[in-house]
């Protein structure tokens, strides 16, 4: 919906209100006109139903007001004397229509001083739960949302496992363009499994100010552009989701508008610079470890080396030990000796499954392996005496199918560009070579018609060779470089797009897709900060002192009030 189509439906609402609480109103002593009038007639309400002015604010912020209608709609045939739980279910259930009854059938009283404490013990326990999910509502929607690390594109900056808080109020809250949606969850309804939202009607993009903009090498969380997913994880064809609905992801900016980027063997270069990340991050790459002697497992896990393959040597096993294995193994097969090689993660087999299940494994110690390494780790491996030599992995210049996904323009994770980053009003060339770039932004991102015939381009009807952009882009990537989904193959992050940024960790566990029963706490990383130029600070300490003495003082003063009293 446009803004005119939402002024237009707006003032429906208005008439709506009017018609069916006129009377209401004269019976609680104004005038019927005061029902009329935007805004005013929300305020003259809240008075008739005793409740405080700034209620009115709550009906007009989106998501909010879904769940304060229907408890206006309770409290005004409360205030005339409706008080039955079945009236009370009556108006949520006719989405307030009842109310028209109670307006125009039934002769009833205003109660000017009623009672505003529920009667019953069950209507205490309502009330303070739907204001509870008002409040939380409120700060999930447009100061802090909770985030997990599903996977490992930013690893080791960002782990799979790592429990974040991130802000919306940093670049300024994107107010909901869903406007009919569940509170608290994102595109789908725990257990259910069913979509959370209704994709009409629409609000337009709107951005509340914000103390400070994205930032080149800021993490940020933002909306997939290129989301296909019903479900996280489960991909679809045909899927299309509002802007806001979208799978949220949380990469690196690298590259902010107007800035010329370029991807050389894998490290960025920004108008032609190499970037430099703050200390805080900590990329990685692929890399070959070579040795003569078999590059150990017990090595790559002192350094903290954490994604790698594991393979075991097993002679034939029975029914008992295979089942006892299966959770740890990543495959297996089978040998023309009879023999059995397993695979396994980082982690390996338990030294006590094998004690208890008499398993003969040997480890085998390949003479190379490939590893995502930091550049520290790679320096730490070249000086160790049990390496021969560390090369990194890269992808050639000329071959892939990276952005923009145009077999004229190959690209890679290792190799892109040097490519435009587009700004807000600013023009570019538009040509047969330049058009893959852009082709996405004109169409989905901005809402232009595009077509092509022969060597001429058309927008909106009309031919054109350039192109001027409605909004600003951002070029998002994953510090674990080299096994990172990000603006490599899907392109420019627009700004409608983004939703906010982690400011600290607050949990963190080792384990974290294997089940809740094998989450090992990360106790370094618990309350530790995201962005910053120097290292992570963890501030658990401070938090656990502050928070005893919370306790203390608590029970401190409990006590006191026993004495007195």
């Amino acid at each position: 919906m446009n803004g005119t189509q939402w002024i237009i439906f707006i003032l429906l609402v208005q008439v709506v209100h009017f018609l069916g609480t006129w009377k209401l109103y004269v019976k609680a002593g104004r005038k019927a006109w005061e029902a009329a009038v935007p805004v005013y007639n929300a305020i003259v309400l809240m008075q008739i139903i005793n409740r405080p002015k700034w209620w009115v604010v709550l009906l007009f912020i989106p998501i909010i007001n879904l769940m304060m209608f229907p408890v206006i709609w309770i409290e005004t045939i409360r205030s005339f004397g409706r008080n039955s739980a079945a009236e009370s279910w009556l108006v949520m259930l006719t989405l307030g229509f009842y109310i028209y009854y109670v307006n125009y059938a039934l002769d009833v009283e205003h109660i000017k001083d009623r009672s505003l404490h529920p009667a019953t013990a069950m209507g205490e326990w309502i009330s303070s739960i739907v204001f509870a999910v008002v409040a939380a509502t409120l700060v999930h929607t447009y100061f802090i949302q909770p985030y997990v690390i599903p996977t490992g594109s930013l690893e080791r900056t960002l782990r799979v496992g790592d429990f974040l808080f991130v802000s919306k109020f940093h670049y300024g809250a994107r107010t909901p363009m869903t406007t009919v949606a569940a509170p608290m969850v994102h595109d789908t309804l725990p257990i259910l499994g069913v979509r959370s939202y209704l994709k009409k009607p629409q609000l337009p993009y709107f951005r509340l100010p914000g103390f400070t903009k994205v930032d080149r090498s800021d993490i940020v969380v933002f909306s997939w552009p290129a989301d296909t997913v019903r479900v996280f994880f489960k991909k679809e064809k045909g899927v299309d989701k509002p802007i806001d609905k979208k799978s949220n992801y949380v990469k690196r900016c690298v590259g902010l508008p107007g800035d010329s980027l370029e991807v050389r063997d894998g490290r960025v270069w920004v108008n032609g610079s190499r970037l430099e990340l703050p200390g805080s991050a900590k990329p990685q790459w692929i890399y070959t470890v070579y040795s003569s002697k078999g590059v150990s497992s017990r090595l790559l896990q002192k350094l903290g080396v954490a994604d790698f393959e594991r393979k075991y040597l097993s002679p034939p096993i029975n029914q008992e030990q295979a089942q006892a294995l299966n959770k740890y193994l990543t495959g297996f097969r089978q040998t023309d000796d009879n023999q059995i090689i397993l695979g396994t993660k980082s982690s390996g087999i338990p030294a006590d499954v094998i004690r208890k299940y008499r398993l003969s494994l040997k480890e085998i110690t390949d003479r190379q392996r490939m590893v995502a390494l930091t550049d520290d780790m790679v320096t730490q491996l070249r000086n160790s005496a049990e390496i021969d030599s560390v090369v990194q992995a890269i992808v050639p210049k000329g071959v892939g199918q990276g952005f923009p996904q145009h077999p004229e323009h190959p690209s890679n994770n290792s190799q892109l560009g040097p490519i435009y980053i587009p700004q807000q009003g600013a023009t570019v060339a538009l040509d047969l070579n330049t058009l893959p770039y852009y082709k996405k932004i004109i169409r989905e991102y901005e809402g232009n018609t595009l077509s092509v015939s022969g060597n001429q381009i058309s927008i909106n009807g009309e031919v054109t060779d350039t192109y001027t952009f409605k909004q600003d882009y951002y070029w998002m990537m994953g510090d674990n470089r080299d096994q990172s989904e990000d603006s490599r193959t899907w392109g420019y992050v627009p700004e409608d797009h983004i939703v906010g940024t982690p400011i600290f960790i607050w949990m963190s566990f080792d384990n974290f897709t294997q089940g809740v029963a094998q989450w090992k706490p990360r106790w370094d990383r618990f309350f530790t900060t995201v962005n910053g130029e120097g290292t992570s600070r963890s501030y658990l300490l401070p938090f656990l002192v502050v928070l005893g003495l919370y306790f203390v003082g608590s029970w401190l003063w409990k006590r006191r009030r026993a004495r007195q009293a």
